[in-house]
């Protein structure tokens, strides 16, 4: 405990040195009401609310890495010492890699569910950037005061463009039954996915999208893979837009068959980085591996040559050679095994597990168009590069967890990368990884969302969102057979000061996740 003016213990010190040199003297009324106070005279240090003791403590940032001992009080990291701390609970984390808490800016399983299986994966900040969330106020209502961990969303340029073009609006999973997305799909129909915008729908989108920022989004997600019929001048009016409110857009760029003309995803990446140069907006390409496939080693080369001319882009991706969506989705129009050179033996159904054929692509796209599949079409190779490459950061691209049997990025994704890409294949350093992991995607948002500032750090004065874990033994445990399952090697989890995770099992009833939001509206 920190005093203000001298301890008593001092106080008594210069009492009795007083005393032995014959002068006595006022001594300031100040110090000597703290004698009335109900503090230790044995103690002059101050105690935290947590330590965490003689950990290996890594700060990405800084470079930190070395025996530390770690003190929180208040949600806040306190202090950073080689020296004694003393804890209301104090933690001996010997042997064990302390951390700054994983920051997942694409993750869709945005509920309590999903929650669960991100914060066993070491996750302390899960934000849905590249789908979102619309309406935006709905998405931070239905999780105050019932999340795990920190939370967060883009608009969504998806659901608000559909319910423009149709009336109907996207369900919330923490607010409907599972069976609402396949009800979803069927009310907005195919064709909208497949039709321009005229002049006032479009000033109307971006005008609801303002609307989003004053409910605390954290930018934009743009979905247009999954709308062929946005026009260039569509997206470009958007990034236009964007750009004005200093806001970030995450971006699943359109499929293959652009305009069916030649250059395939290398032509689709190169129309989202032309339009973030001459606007100026931020951006992010998301699951670059997805996007890119044979092709990922050049978009990145180009991502990393716009970097070069101060155009802000940056890119993440999922450490797993599969992608996964609903069947329903326009990515599968007709076209699609051209495009992604794979047939309906490489579709995995979700609900099942079973491999598709003809007969029941076609059955389950029209009967269950919400459902997920996994396409395994993602090239190792692509996926092992941009892993590896120091501009890409990590992001898990998990899905809902509606069926049981969805992809397990949304479970393991983090410890993947430390057990298999660190430990095992020593594509990265530990540093490195945790880099992509934290800081990277921090700084990525930082700009726009003030509270970003304070995350992806283990530094006095940042948030207390802090992971604790065993690099010998952490790794991802879900597999494409089994998905639903937590991650080893996690012995702690703190979320703004809080044992959300203690000694590898869950703390009943704790919910110390905040809102991430964006400048205009956070404190």
């Amino acid at each position: 405990m920190e005093l203000q003016a001298d301890s008593i213990g001092n106080i008594y010190k210069r009492i009795i040195l007083m005393k032995l040199f014959n002068r006595w003297y006022v001594y300031p009324i100040a110090a000597l009401t703290i004698s009335f106070l109900p503090i230790p005279v044995s103690s002059e240090e101050p105690v935290f609310d947590v330590v965490l003791l003689g950990g290996r403590v890594i700060d990405p940032e800084t470079g930190l890495d070395g025996i530390h001992n770690v003190g929180i009080a208040g949600g806040t990291i306190k202090a950073i010492s080689k020296k004694s701390l003393e804890g209301l609970i104090t933690e001996d984390v010997s042997g064990l890699v302390v951390a700054p808490g994983f920051i997942d800016l694409h993750a869709h399983g945005q509920h309590r569910v999903g929650q669960q299986y991100h914060v066993r994966d070491g996750v302390t900040t899960s934000l849905d950037m590249e789908g979102g969330a619309w309406p935006v106020n709905r998405f931070y209502r239905l999780r105050e005061g019932r999340s795990l961990i920190n939370y967060g969303a883009t608009v969504s340029y998806e659901y608000l463009r559909l319910e423009l073009m149709t009336g109907v609006q996207s369900p919330d999973l923490e607010d409907t039954e599972v069976n609402s997305w396949d009800d979803f799909y069927k009310a907005v129909g195919e064709e909208a996915f497949n039709t321009p915008v005229n002049n006032k729908q479009l000033q109307t989108l971006l005008q609801e999208i303002e609307k989003g920022y004053s409910q605390g989004a954290l930018g934009v997600g743009f979905g247009i893979g999954y709308f062929p019929g946005a026009g260039r001048k569509e997206i470009y009016e958007l990034f236009k837009h964007t750009s004005s409110f200093d806001a970030p857009i995450f971006i699943h760029v359109r499929g293959v068959l652009l305009d069916k003309a030649p250059g395939g995803l290398i032509a689709t990446a190169q129309e989202a980085i032309s339009n973030a140069a001459v606007t100026g907006a931020s951006m992010q390409l998301v699951h670059v591996a997805s996007s890119g496939l044979k092709d990922t080693p050049i978009i990145i080369e180009m991502i990393e040559k716009a970097q070069q001319q101060g155009i802000d882009i940056t890119t993440e991706v999922y450490p797993y050679t599969a992608f996964s969506t609903n069947i329903g989705a326009s990515l599968f129009n007709e076209g699609w095994r051209r495009k992604f050179q794979a047939d309906y033996s490489d579709l995995q159904w979700s609900e099942t597990g079973e491999r598709l054929t003809e007969e029941t692509f076609f059955k389950y796209r029209h009967e269950k168009p919400g459902g997920f599949v996994i396409a395994h079409v993602l090239p190792e190779s692509a996926v092992n590069y941009a892993v590896a490459h120091p501009i890409v950061s990590i992001a898990s691209d998990g899905i809902p967890w509606i069926t049981g049997g969805e992809h397990p990025r949304g479970a393991g994704t983090f410890a993947r990368v430390l057990g298999r890409y660190v430990r095992e294949n020593w594509v990265l350093t530990l540093m490195q990884a945790l880099r992509k992991m934290t800081i990277m995607p921090a700084q990525r948002l930082e700009g726009f969302a003030p509270s970003m500032a304070r995350k992806g750090r283990v530094q006095v004065g940042a948030d207390a969102d802090i992971v604790v874990f065993d690099p010998d033994t952490v790794i991802d445990e879900a597999t494409f057979a089994n998905p639903m399952q937590y991650s080893s090697g996690f012995k702690h989890v703190l979320v703004n000061g809080v044992f959300v995770v203690k000694n590898g099992g869950f703390e009943k009833d704790i919910f110390p996740g905040k809102p991430v939001q964006n400048s205009h509206v956070a404190q």
